[in-house]
């Protein structure tokens, strides 16, 4: 595990991709809490949710920041260096966001 985060500089304000995680909602699964990813907006998932979303998207994508979403969390979490980092700000909500687990 790494000290620092060199991918810091990967981070983006961004809009998210639905009200929850977008796979989730397209197969009508639960989930216990959310992930936003800080480079393109996708919204997956935790790895304690049935389908681990968030984990999928950044081994498809190679997206190394996420932030916790769900409840507004406000921490950040690089895939690559296994760290946690803080983030320049926090992504606001787009309405309210079902609760499943």
């Amino acid at each position: 595990m790494a000290e620092t985060c060199e991918h810091t500089g990967t981070i983006r304000a961004v809009t998210p991709s639905a009200r929850g995680c977008e796979e989730c909602l397209a197969i009508g699964s639960p989930w216990v809490h959310l992930r936003l990813c800080r480079d393109c907006g996708h919204v997956g998932c935790c790895d304690d949710s049935p389908h681990r979303h968030a984990t999928a998207h950044f081994h498809a994508t190679q997206h190394p920041i996420i932030e916790g979403y769900d409840p507004p969390e406000g921490w950040g979490w690089c895939y690559i260096d296994e760290i946690e980092i803080s983030l320049p700000n926090q992504t606001t909500q787009i309405g309210p966001i079902p609760r499943y687990v």
